[in-house]
């Protein structure tokens, strides 16, 4: 699962250019899970839609099963940000941290772990949490300047308090 290279970049040193564009590819990579994470965090739909390919997958079935949910497999951007946004919104405050991330650029293809702390706290009741710690894995696409998530999967490392907090 985990991006296991024995350093980060893969361009020459001496090629300023080729060290350049990696770089930048790197950070818009990271920041398409930035955006997945900080869209939810703040319910902004723009946001959150923009971290997505138009026929993105979102995986959290490996993670749910660690406390017997079954969550659909989400399928297409507009699909993930409707039934993610609606579940939480009103209901749910999250904050999600990523930490260790590790990419690995093939062309306009990219593959990101990461670990990602998420806390749930239901809106009505903060004393009904759920803290989980989650590796991800995206599989990303160059979209023009940027990059976009084509298929994200979650599972679950462990978790503490009540996972119904996050889905109801």
């Amino acid at each position: 699962m985990y991006v296991t290279h024995d350093r980060a970049l893969t361009a020459p040193s001496h090629d300023t250019a080729a060290v350049v564009a990696e770089l930048r590819d790197r950070t818009e990579i990271i920041d398409a899970l930035h955006r997945f994470a900080l869209g939810q965090d703040l319910k902004d739909k723009e946001l959150f839609a923009s971290a997505f390919a138009v026929d993105a997958e979102l995986d959290f079935r490996p993670a749910a099963a660690k406390w017997g949910a079954e969550p659909p497999l989400m399928s297409g951007r507009d699909t993930i940000v409707t039934t993610v946004l609606a579940m939480f919104t009103g209901r749910v405050d999250t904050t999600h941290q990523v930490t260790n991330a590790r990419i690995a650029v093939d062309g306009d293809t990219a593959r990101l772990t990461a670990l990602v702390e998420a806390q749930h706290l239901l809106v009505a009741d903060p004393a009904v949490h759920a803290l989980l710690k989650n590796p991800y894995t995206v599989d990303l696409a160059r979209d023009g300047d940027r990059w976009v998530i084509r298929r994200l999967r979650i599972d679950n490392t462990w978790y503490t308090g009540d996972p119904t907090a996050i889905f109801g």
